[in-house]
């Protein structure tokens, strides 16, 4: 109970930070803030609390949902201090300011995922909004590339997710039925593939999508920087979920695969003896 009850209070600080540092939020806002922010801690302290969740992924193979976790959290926690930095200016929102800025000139650059955020803007917004939004992508975008070298580099080195004991498929993918729709292997080696290749093409798509269609995403108001912290973490950070899953799916896979072939060679050695 008390793991399950850290972990919700802990996501719905994550959902009120921007709520309670923004300058200029209205008491409106900041009630529809807590409000969602307790529907998520009820939510969380629900799947944790339960013997066997319902709908979260990989409960029981840390630290994969901890690495989801601390991305959203350290750019949330971050642009709020850079939007903050010109009614409260201090030292941190300084660096974090110039940190901003350094990885959005390294990022907008042709063809990249933030300048193709750039684009799909209307053209009648004010400078400052473009400014702040280009701040926003560049280090969204970057939170998220480091959070998946992460991931890898812990499926590559430290042997995820046996590291942590036996790994259960029915209590770490609730939503995958391995008992329908053909050899397991190959379901999870398809959806594997198809969440990583899914989850690196929408960082192109969406923006995209925002020039293709003006008439669907009209109701974002990229002037608030509220709503632009949001509209980032969703653009960055659903498709670094997706690719995390899908990298996550295509280690299982792997372990399957490998089991099968040593099960195999075992028993064609019995046959021989």
């Amino acid at each position: 109970m008390t793991s399950a009850l850290l972990r919700a209070v802990l996501m719905a600080w994550l959902v009120v930070i921007p709520a309670l540092m923004l300058p200029g939020v209205g008491s409106d806002a900041q009630q529809f803030a807590f409000i969602i922010g307790l529907l998520a801690a009820v939510f969380v302290f629900v799947e944790y609390f339960s013997t066997y969740p319902s709908l979260l992924e990989f409960r029981f193979a840390p630290p994969f949902n901890r690495i989801r976790f601390a991305a959203v959290f350290c750019f949330v926690f971050a642009m709020s201090l850079v939007y903050g930095n010109d009614s409260n200016p201090n030292v941190l929102n300084g660096i974090l300011a110039a940190l901003s800025h350094l990885l959005a000139n390294l990022t907008d650059v042709p063809y990249s995922p933030v300048r193709l955020i750039l684009l799909a803007l209307p053209e009648d917004l004010e400078t400052l909004a473009v400014y702040n939004i280009r701040l926003a992508a560049a280090l969204s975008y970057m939170i998220a590339v480091v959070s998946l070298v992460v991931f890898y580099l812990l499926v590559r080195f430290k042997n995820w997710p046996t590291r942590n004991g036996a790994f259960n498929v029915w209590v770490n993918l609730p939503l995958f039925d391995p008992t329908t729709g053909g050899d397991v292997l190959a379901r999870l080696t398809r959806d594997g593939r198809f969440n990583v290749v899914l989850g690196l093409l929408l960082p192109f798509i969406l923006p995209a999508l925002a020039k293709l269609l003006p008439q669907v995403f009209s109701g974002i108001d990229w002037a608030n920087t509220h709503t632009v912290i949001w509209t980032m973490t969703f653009w960055a950070f659903l498709p670094a979920t997706m690719v995390m899953r899908g990298l996550a799916m295509l280690r299982l896979s792997a372990m399957i695969d490998h089991d099968r072939r040593r099960a195999y060679a075992e028993a064609q050695d019995l046959q021989h003896i």
